[in-house]
C-alpha cells in the first residue's frame, strides 16, 4: 500500500468541517486527547506500518516546514 496524499474525499471541505466541529466545546487538553485518539483509530484502520511511518514522516516534515515559515515571517 502507498500513502495517498491527494484528497480522497468527494467533498474534502465536509471532512475538514467534521473534524473542526468535533473539537467544538472541548478544552485544549480534551482537544489534544481527541486528536491523539483519532490518529490511533485511523492508524489502526490503515493497518500498514510502512504507510503509517511514511505518514508520520510527512506530517512531521510539514509541521517543521510550517514552523520555519512562521519564524521567517516574524523576522
Amino acid at each position: 500500500m502507498t500513502l495517498l496524499t491527494s484528497s480522497n474525499f468527494a467533498r474534502p471541505d465536509d471532512a475538514f468541517r467534521a473534524i473542526v466541529e468535533a473539537h467544538r466545546g472541548l478544552t485544549e487538553a480534551q482537544s489534544a486527547d481527541f486528536d491523539a485518539a483519532l490518529v490511533l483509530v485511523l492508524a489502526n484502520h490503515v493497518g500498514d506500518i510502512d504507510v503509517l511511518r511514511e505518514a508520520i514522516a510527512l506530517a512531521k516534515r510539514r509541521t517543521l516546514d510550517a514552523s520555519q515559515q512562521q519564524q521567517q515571517q516574524q523576522q
